[in-house]
């Protein structure tokens, strides 16, 4: 047994049912929002200026430094 035959194998016998596809694509939209979740938390907790900047009202804790004035 090659091991074209045995990936053959595995793939015949590990394939996903119409039942399986239809429970996976109705979890993508959870999964979505959970994963933007996820990241907008990690970026509340660990401070990060680059993308922190952007989130209204939380921008307001990093102030914008002030250009040189004109003399």
């Amino acid at each position: 047994m090659g091991l074209k035959d045995k990936m053959l194998y595995f793939y015949c016998r590990h394939r996903p049912s119409k039942s399986n596809v239809q429970i996976a694509t109705a979890f993508m939209p959870s999964a979505g929002y959970f994963g933007a979740a996820a990241l907008l938390t990690l970026v509340y907790y660990t401070d990060w200026k680059v993308i922190a900047g952007y989130i209204p009202l939380y921008n307001t804790k990093f102030p914008k430094p002030e250009g040189k004035e004109a003399k």
